[in-house]
């Protein structure tokens, strides 16, 4: 579900945005009906891959201590991570090899400077809710800066076709196992997100088909939520934020033998139960959303969610949280002005872990 509004909200004018997510790119062809279906098509594969390859993901982590392994390599991985995604930008057809490894190496560099800054500050919020800075700097570097861009450049939504998107199912297979097995590894690699393993995950397929894309992303998302509940079970580490509140309502039990302990198998019962609901109600959501949406005053509509996100971060995290918000908004409108991955603002995470760990060798 949590596809619909991504797809649906802040599309830029396809004239002007050199750099349009796939879901956006369909939306703007009438097609965003066609993006939810692959959105579920992926997200139902990735269910079926998590649960066949739940066991060996026991036996490379628990047996073969494949965690701990990659654990006492972890500085030279993430670099080799981050080297590769600003790298492989060059690959881009809109600039040449070293604008676009400037500019992604940049916003990068900026985004982890930036990182490095607001990490440990101490925001307080005026309601005494709980949050961090990275609150507002993830809302700001890939929420907001997208939604204003898309203020400035308000594009014409076509009316949406209601059709089936027309794929080939061996195409389908492949974008689900990358996606899978992908986000399998970032749920235990710390600073690796879901985009990083999009981004990997079609280098390795080298299809760049808006539809691969959404399929494969869609694929990393879920697989990278089933594959974090094991994690906190076999290694005890809270990779996301859903895990982050498991691990505080319940007693984690570790998992040893090869059947998992009985509070992983309830989850796992419920998010085989939801993910078999969700397909049918996503694909009829999306194609409601699809028949209202070109009524909708898409300005307005626009405006009052950066207000909404603004209030929400003032509640939060009070008037230090609006100025990093701020600041985090015109960084993240850098790579979509330009045309680069907006991945590379992963750098707010990615570069003070590098420098943490550079630090403890």
């Amino acid at each position: 579900m949590s596809f619909i509004p991504a797809a649906f909200i802040g599309a830029p004018e396809g004239d002007t945005a050199l750099c349009l997510l796939p879901a956006h790119r369909l939306l703007l062809e009438g097609r965003a009906y066609e993006a939810t279906v692959l959105s579920v098509i992926g997200s139902y594969g990735a269910v079926i891959f998590a649960f066949l390859f739940l066991i060996p993901f026991f036996f490379l982590l628990s047996t073969l201590h494949l965690y701990e392994i990659l654990q006492s390599h972890i500085l030279y991985i993430l670099i080799g991570i981050s080297a590769l995604l600003i790298l492989t930008e060059s690959f881009s057809e809109r600039m040449e090899a070293y604008q676009a490894i400037l500019l992604s190496s940049s916003v990068f560099l900026l985004s982890g400077v930036f990182g490095c800054v607001i990490l440990n500050m101490p925001v307080h919020s005026p309601f005494f809710f709980r949050s961090s800075t990275l609150f507002p700097a993830l809302t700001g570097l890939f929420g907001l800066s997208t939604i204003l861009f898309s203020l400035f450049h308000t594009p014409e939504i076509p009316e949406q076709r209601i059709e089936e998107p027309v794929m080939e199912k061996g195409e389908i297979v492949k974008s689900v196992i990358s996606g899978s097995a992908l986000g399998s590894l970032v749920s235990f690699l710390p600073g690796i997100t879901s985009a990083h393993a999009t981004v990997m995950a079609m280098l390795a397929r080298r299809n760049r088909d808006p539809e691969q894309v959404i399929t494969t992303l869609s694929g990393v998302n879920t697989a990278n939520v089933i594959f974090c509940l094991a994690t906190l079970f076999l290694i005890s580490k809270a990779r996301s934020g859903a895990t982050m509140a498991i691990n505080n309502l319940l007693q984690v039990q570790s998992w040893e033998t090869v059947i998992p302990p009985l509070a992983l198998i309830y989850l796992l019962i419920a998010v085989s139960i939801a993910s078999a609901f969700s397909f049918f109600i996503t694909k009829y959501v999306g194609k409601q959303f699809a028949l209202q949406f070109v009524k909708i005053p898409y300005r307005k509509m626009l405006g009052g969610i950066a207000i909404f996100l603004s209030v929400l971060v003032f509640l939060f995290t009070g008037a230090l949280g609006l100025l990093i918000l701020l600041v985090a908004a015109c960084i993240g409108l850098i790579p979509v002005y330009f045309g680069v991955r907006r991945s590379n603002c992963m750098g707010v995470l990615l570069l003070p872990i590098i420098v943490m760990l550079w630090g403890a060798v």
